[in-house]
């Protein structure tokens, strides 16, 4: 964009002096263009027509008139970081067809919101909102203009009617905030809500909860729009299959995210839609015992042009195990070389694919789709139709009823047991869904979230991670392996000259050093939440050899056994040696009888560390497990203001909400 500004600026400068119509070199410029152009007339070699070029339409932002053009009168916007509010939104606009109405799903990035008072002039109409809340209690990404829209407006939304499913997760401080200011602010502007704010809880299970709210959504609809169930079933293919025999294999995607061939030619910016292919440089094994692998790894961004900050986000895109890709295969006696599309039978959808096509059924399965997680409750709907055993199918159907034995059913079968798509059909052997289908039900495979262990000041084109490898024994039998920490784990680094990659792209937060490098900084980031303080004390490191005045650095950090995950221990008694880091304390949980965390240094050192806080001005940072350490911290906080401090237990809360606010008191979380 800067590019582009300047050269506009230079182009405005440069018509400001008048010149003579033609220069002779404008003479020569022009001939010899005439002449390349004439010259590539004739001469151009004949290339193959690409498949499915579409003349480009014009964008509409209107979803007014989009609506209109299409006869719906269901809009459902998603705020979606993860894919499962876009999910969701999705499965609600086809259940609309139950009632005889039309729904569709929209991203409101795409859209223009302030329209949302002309609803009314559509019949029977309505606008529901799936909206996810994001790190501390932010809306996601593609919803941040709405969440503007609405924080700034005062359009009368009389006679726009509504209703609000939030998606959030109550282990987090700021659960669902998203959602219920949504649902608060439509309301305050006049709109009429037309059932109760949803809240989903990812804690426990959102699927069950998003079940319960749609199974009383509808029928307050129904009475408001005086119309009822048309007993239609609500299995409708969404996207309809093609098969491509004799394809130029130039034109089918490899597991690029958007541009074909963005892997081959990679051009920057990189971002979620265009990752950057970093090569591994460093991949080692940090635990010195114990049975799991935590790891470090080193990514290479050199000549990518990304900038990073310490606290920042790394985001991967990892791709599926072969044996569960080939497994499914096998299972569905499918040829999964075989080139697809799937293309969206409502032509004027904005979304033409489910993930990009043409492709293989390997590479959907490969890079495309999340296969190692439980399926939700409605790819059990939709599936059943196609199980030959009546108490199979019968079964598959109440698991996704919003009856209380369906949903235990579910909770136990599915969610408890851990079935991924594999187990499910090795599980139920009458089950035999064509697999286009099936690819068209499965969710998209994510990118996972890493928090940068390095300092950009020290390794300005590396980006390290430090990760714990996912692997157990489901009750099953089966072994679960997390997609992204074991697909890392077998990045290598060879001296051979095969270089292996990663997609990934940075993702900016809030976490980050004070403005002035004398503040204080207290840090708790115990197992893999140590990752962005590594990058954090890197950085002090380097502006104390710049000869800046560096204040007190103070690291907690947690782990089960000293000899065994004392994770970067070398580094830190170094630092430590070097005056960087001010104070290293470290809690070992197993090194003895009791239980020994975190949180219990943080009450021993309670009156320095009111000191720092109160009286010097010193940030804190806590990094790692939201369950049950960032609790467990805030609540020690909050005895330290009340024992050192003298402040009551409302006070206390009060108190570090104020530091949340102005910045010093951040988290990194995570469940």
């Amino acid at each position: 964009q800067h590019d582009s500004h300047n050269e506009s600026q230079l182009l405005a400068d440069e018509e400001q002096t008048p010149e003579p119509l033609l220069s002779s070199l404008d003479i020569f410029l022009f001939s010899l263009i005439a002449g390349l152009l004439i010259y590539w007339f004739f001469f151009r070699k004949k290339t193959e027509p690409v498949p499915e070029i579409k003349t480009p339409q014009i964008r509409e932002t209107s979803f007014i008139e989009k609506m209109k053009k299409t006869n719906r009168n269901i809009v459902v916007f998603y705020g979606s970081q993860t894919g499962t509010a876009e999910e969701f939104a999705n499965r609600l606009a086809k259940d609309a067809q139950r009632y005889g109405m039309k729904g569709v799903a929209a991203d409101p990035e795409e859209y223009d919101l302030s329209e949302l008072s002309r609803l009314k002039e559509i019949p029977n109409s309505m606008a529901v909102f799936c909206m996810a809340t994001y790190g501390e209690g932010d809306p996601t990404d593609n919803a941040q203009e709405f969440y503007d829209w609405m924080q700034g407006t005062d359009d009368d939304l009389e006679g726009v009617n509504f209703a609000v499913f939030g998606l959030g997760n109550k282990t987090y401080e700021h659960f669902n905030a998203t959602g219920k200011y949504t649902d608060k602010r439509l309301a305050e502007l006049g709109g009429k809500r037309v059932f109760d704010l949803g809240l989903g809880d990812d804690d426990i299970n959102l699927e069950e909860d998003f079940i319960s709210w749609k199974e009383q959504f509808w029928p307050a609809v129904c009475e408001l729009f005086g119309v009822e169930a048309t007993g239609e079933d609500s299995s409708i293919r969404q996207f309809e299959l093609v098969v491509h025999n004799d394809i130029n294999m130039n034109q089918v995607y490899t597991g690029e995210m958007g541009r074909l061939k963005s892997f081959q030619t990679q051009k920057p910016p990189f971002d979620s839609k265009n990752p950057f292919l970093a090569t591994v440089t460093g991949n080692r094994k940090l635990n010195k015992g114990g049975n799991r692998h935590l790891m470090h790894i080193e990514l290479d961004i050199t000549d990518s042009k990304i900038r990073y900050d310490s606290g920042d986000h790394v985001a991967v895109y990892p791709t599926n195990d072969a044996a569960v890709v080939n497994g499914i295969g096998e299972r569905l006696g499918v040829d999964l070389d075989t080139v697809i599309s799937l293309k969206n039978l409502d032509e004027e959808s904005n979304k033409k694919h489910p993930f990009p096509c043409p492709t293989t059924y390997r590479t959907a399965l490969t890079h495309y789709l999340d296969i190692n997680n439980m399926p939700r409750t409605n790819v059990l709907y939709e599936l059943a139709q196609y199980a030959s055993d009546p108490q199979e199918q019968e079964n598959m159907r109440k698991m996704a009823s919003a009856s209380p034995e369906g949903k235990a059913l579910y909770q136990s079968w599915v969610l408890d047991s851990e079935r991924n798509i594999l187990a499910i059909l090795e599980d139920l052997p009458s089950l035999n869904p064509p697999i286009d289908h099936l690819c068209e039900l499965l969710p998209r495979l994510q990118a996972r979230y890493y928090s940068i262990a390095s300092s950009s000041k020290v390794y300005p084109t590396s980006i390290h991670i430090c990760a714990v490898v996912i692997e157990y024994t489901t009750k099953t039998e089966r072994v679960f392996k997390g997609v992204a920490t074991n697909w890392l784990k077998n990045k290598e680094v060879t001296d051979n000259g095969h270089k292996l990659t990663v997609p990934m792209y940075v993702r900016r937060s809030q976490f980050r050093l004070p403005f002035k490098p004398s503040n204080p900084i207290i840090m708790i980031g115990p197992g893999t939440g140590i990752a962005p303080f590594m990058g954090f004390i890197r950085e002090r490191a380097w502006q104390k050899e710049q000869g800046k005045e560096a204040g007190e650095t103070i690291l907690y950090f947690g782990c089960r056994h000293k000899n065994e995950d004392f994770l970067y221990q070398q580094e830190l008694e170094e630092f430590e040696r070097a005056g960087v880091l001010t104070q290293l304390n470290v809690a070992f949980s197993r090194d003895q009888e009791h239980k020994i965390y975190v949180q219990h240094l943080l009450k021993k050192n309670k009156e320095q560390l009111w000191k720092l806080i109160h009286s010097n001005n010193a940030h804190i940072y806590v990094c790692g497990d939201a369950r049950n350490m960032a609790r467990d911290v805030h609540t020690a906080f909050y005895e330290i203001a009340e024992e050192v401090g003298g402040l009551t237990h409302t006070q206390a809360v009060d108190y570090f909400k104020k530091l949340m606010t102005k910045g010093r008191y951040s988290q990194d979380v995570w469940s």
